[in-house]
């Protein structure tokens, strides 16, 4: 047998690789060459046909793929716990917009700093963000070493990166020409919502997303109240809304989507677009519980995402894995209503499938190389006898202990590659007493 080389190869006692078949090998190995997965099986047969420059032996670990947080805002780590307990337009325009209105491009910058190292911290590898001056957000992104798809909100009112709508084209184009080819960053279209922006607004944004090729992302249905102000306003649901609009397709990646009629969900599925549920948000908002067996029924490719750490307040996939497959299963009353498998679906192939990056999401030949591991012998992790049950119900994202991305460690027990923790502690203090003071002043 002939011998190969490769980069590296990583030995764990557990793989769970969310591969066609979901195959789960024990006493597994993952061979990585160039950033990118050439060969995952047990570890006498890559043992033999692999000679690696470096060895990585995790022992009683398990790899996954890393997880794909599908609908962020990044930078809004810097309102965590801020406005909590309140309905979400009453949290939006009393408390949150007020603040927005004053950031600055440092702020973002640092905000979206603390939100990459908490999720390359808890087991996230990539996520898709839609928030203000994107280009500091795409500058973190960079300098964590994180994946993202980015993309600029689009209001039909000022926002800090712009002073009118009409500006905030010139500022999506030259955020997708900068990070074009890019291996880790990608750029989509974002209008925020069918009620903050117009019709024009919508149809422009989505000629723009023809045009490059890229996902068009909404928030969508959000709540019953927003059905009802896009009946006041347009005399139509949401969907139904965007859809008169020519608005619809396998490109469009909808956030929330509480308050859908089965009508709905079924056009959805013909036309291929994707739903991003955010359980934790929803509830903590009281926004409602979305019907996500239903859309699964349905046939519409449903993954997960937090929402902003404003309305949520964390990033932790693995949190949202738990809090969806519970909440499904009270909403419907049914213990087998969203399983362990179909949460671990939702936060790692579905969400790579909604983002158009399909690279990513399991571990098998030709994927790339990202990847996390968790601590097999941490109390709530024992004893083990369905590695995915533990995914869903028993792990809580403090268990991983190496996150991977591109074939570089970014993070490793307790140590980030290229992260200053401490320096982002001290900045954080900083930044609370200036949200304080003006939150202070809207109240």
């Amino acid at each position: 047998m002939s011998i190969s080389r490769c980069d590296l190869l990583l030995r764990a006692d557990i793989i769970v690789t969310q591969d066609a078949q979901r195959r789960i090998v024990e006493g597994g190995a993952v061979a990585i060459d160039g950033g990118t997965i050439i060969e995952v099986g047990p570890q006498a047969e890559l043992d033999a046909r692999w000679q690696a420059e470096r060895s990585l032996d995790l022992g009683r670990k398990l790899v996954m793929p890393g997880l794909v947080n599908a609908h962020t805002h990044a930078s809004m780590t810097v309102f965590r716990g801020v406005a909590d307990d309140l309905p979400l337009m009453t949290w939006l325009t009393e408390n949150i917009w007020p603040v927005e209105k004053a950031l600055s491009k440092e702020i973002i910058h640092f905000g979206a700093l603390l939100a990459c190292a908490e999720m390359i911290r808890t087991g996230t590898t990539c996520f898709c963000d839609m928030y203000l001056m994107e280009a500091e957000t795409a500058r973190a992104v960079d300098e964590a070493g994180i994946r993202a798809v980015l993309g600029e909100g689009i209001f039909a009112f000022p926002s800090p990166a712009y002073a009118k709508t009409e500006d905030a084209w010139p500022i999506i184009e030259d955020l997708h020409a900068r990070y074009k080819g890019h291996g880790r960053i990608r750029t989509a279209i974002m209008p925020h919502a069918v009620y903050t922006t117009t019709p024009e607004i919508l149809k422009r944004s989505w000629e723009l997303a023809q045009a490059h090729g890229c996902i068009w992302k909404t928030h969508l249905s959000e709540s019953e109240t927003e059905t009802r102000t896009s009946l006041e306003q347009f005399g139509r649901r949401p969907l139904d809304y965007l859809e008169s609009l020519g608005i619809s397709g396998s490109k469009c990646v909808f956030a929330h989507c509480v308050d859908l009629t089965p009508e709905e969900m079924v056009r959805m599925a013909e036309t291929g677009a994707h739903v991003v549920h955010c359980p934790q948000s929803n509830m903590k908002l009281t926004s409602g519980m979305a019907r996500i067996e239903d859309l699964r029924r349905a046939g519409v490719n449903v993954c997960l995402g937090t929402d902003g750490a404003a309305s949520n307040n964390d990033l932790n996939m693995f949190l949202e894995m738990n809090s969806a497959a519970l909440l499904q299963k009270v909403r419907t009353m049914d213990p087998t209503a969203l399983n362990a498998q179909a949460a671990l679906d939702m936060a790692t192939v579905n969400g790579a499938k909604a983002l158009g990056w399909e690279e990513l999401g399991c571990l098998e030949a030709g994927k790339a190389a990202d990847l996390i591991a968790l601590d097999l012998n941490q109390p709530n992790m024992l004893p083990l006898y369905n590695p995915v049950s533990h995914l869903a119900y028993a792990a809580s994202g403090m268990e991983v202990c190496l996150t991977m991305v591109n074939g570089k460690i970014l993070y490793e027990h307790g140590r980030y590659a290229a992260m200053d923790m401490d320096g982002l502690a001290r900045e954080a203090v900083k930044v609370a007493r200036w949200v304080k003071a003006r939150a202070h002043k809207t109240n």
